[in-house]
């Protein structure tokens, strides 16, 4: 059993099978943080985060009542490299 778990392990992954022949390949998910996160990691208010976002200067969208701001804008914006 050990042996085969480890000849599983040291087989490259086989990627997933689309379900209906001809089906692109998944597109690769986009990371988002939450306002409360993003505001950790700059070290701001979550509240300067959510007026980022509604201004533009962030990537983000709503989910319910909460920011999801997508990380690489977030990462552009701290480097000062946003459009």
């Amino acid at each position: 059993m050990l042996y085969a778990l480890h000849d599983a392990a040291q087989r490259p992954a086989r990627p997933a099978p689309s379900s209906v022949p001809g089906t692109p390949a998944a597109v690769p998910a986009t990371v988002e943080l939450t306002a409360y996160e993003a505001a950790a990691l700059m070290g701001c208010s979550p509240e300067y985060v959510r007026r980022l976002a509604r201004a533009g200067r962030v990537l983000a969208r709503r989910a319910g009542p909460a920011w999801l701001i997508n990380t690489a804008s977030l990462d552009a914006y701290r480097k000062g490299t946003a459009a």
